[in-house]
């Protein structure tokens, strides 16, 4: 299974927002149960999704300039990003069905 891409203040810009393929970003922290929980079902759309869609975290503890950018005050939280647009926005724990429902409407003219 592929591992989860880690992304940070730094290269939030080049991994996400100028990347050629849509980027699944879920913003998470080494504290928060929920998140944990979320964890492996981000992982499964991760294989699921290889070569097609990025899929990684930002830890919102370390990266807080990222996570206040996107106005994200509670986590788990869950941005699809397409052209380096914000296109949906999840939030709390979800199973891999549900998410993947709520993103393939953007995914499908890719």
């Amino acid at each position: 299974m592929p591992t989860l891409l880690q992304f940070t203040d730094t290269t939030f810009q080049q991994e996400v927002l100028e990347s050629d393929t849509p980027v699944l970003v879920d913003f998470t922290a080494a504290w928060c149960a929920p998140c944990q929980r979320l964890k492996p079902e981000i992982e499964k759309l991760n294989a699921e999704w290889a070569g097609r869609v990025k899929v990684g975290q930002i830890d919102t503890d370390q990266n807080v300039q990222t996570t206040v950018r996107y106005g994200v005050m509670g986590i788990p939280a869950m941005i699809l990003f397409v052209n380096g647009q914000p296109v949906e926005r999840l939030q709390g724990y979800l199973p891999k069905d549900k998410i993947a429902a709520k993103l393939m409407p953007h995914l499908s003219n890719g």
